[in-house]
């Protein structure tokens, strides 16, 4: 097993879309559009195991790389994204280093962690087909923590610095909550913040990511030195399509709309 998103994210910006429309067939139609990975929601959609497991096997056929986040860091549900397939995980709402210490172990076999070994059963080594799985699974994972609270940027450093965390992702939404500006990720403060959090990273070595949907600021954290980014959500791109769709046509002087088909 090779990871190419664990090594193509250290020699350039990769670009990806966030996936919360939980449903395999829009992913694939994601998959196709040319990002550098897809990011499978658990936390905020209607996802679940089976649906995940859906989603990775219709974007396996494609040059993109599927990026995992549940809904929690629970050892248990790691154990079986890690068994379906899953080799990129971004684990949500971290805020201590005991706490991510926990979360690296959790995803790597004995003696560096406690992962329960299933390999023989588990599409992640092809049902035993891949007898040099076992050997290799501890490197070839890449695990990403999400530091979206006032706690876990003043626990950054002890944090990103745990072997085994490859990189930190920034959530504005949740941190801007966090530091009193709910609903407001686009403060000065917050992007501040996670300026100094990305030169953070960037300094001990891992990798930095983050999501926007905003342009602008997108291509501010990218410039900033941000890895990775997040630059879309499918379930807003229909929503807002949708809705300039309507208004196309109710808008009083509405130009004949040409279909596309």
């Amino acid at each position: 097993m090779h990871n190419a998103f664990k090594q193509n994210i250290v020699d350039k910006t990769l670009y990806g879309l966030w996936l919360a429309l939980a449903d395999q067939y829009s992913a694939e139609i994601s998959a196709a559009a040319g990002f550098d990975f897809l990011l499978l929601d658990g936390e905020h959609s209607p996802i679940d195991l089976r649906t995940i497991l859906g989603q990775l096997q219709a974007i396996a056929a494609y040059d993109v790389a599927a990026i995992v986040r549940p809904p929690t860091d629970d050892p248990v549900l790691i154990k079986q994204l890690l068994d379906i397939g899953a080799c990129n995980l971004l684990i949500p709402m971290v805020e201590t280093a005991d706490q991510a210490r926990r979360i690296v172990a959790s995803t790597r076999y004995p003696p560096q962690g406690f992962r329960g070994v299933g390999s023989g059963i588990a599409r992640a080594a092809r049902w035993g087909n891949d007898p040099d799985y076992m050997t290799t699974a501890n490197h070839n994972i890449c695990l990403i923590l999400q530091v979206e609270s006032v706690a876990g940027l003043d626990n950054l450093e002890t944090i990103a610095g745990i072997d085994g965390v490859d990189g930190i992702f920034f959530g504005a939404v949740d941190l801007s909550a966090s530091m009193g500006l709910l609903g407001q990720p686009n403060h000065p403060d917050v992007i501040a913040a996670i300026d100094r959090a990305i030169a953070t990273v960037r300094g001990l070595g891992k990798i930095a990511g983050f999501l926007s949907a905003d342009p602008v600021t997108s291509h501010h954290f990218i410039a900033s030195g941000a890895h990775f980014a997040a630059i879309g959500v499918d379930a807003l791109l229909l929503s807002n399509a949708a809705r300039a769709l309507v208004h196309e046509f109710r808008s009083p002087g509405a130009a004949l709309h040409k279909s596309g088909y």
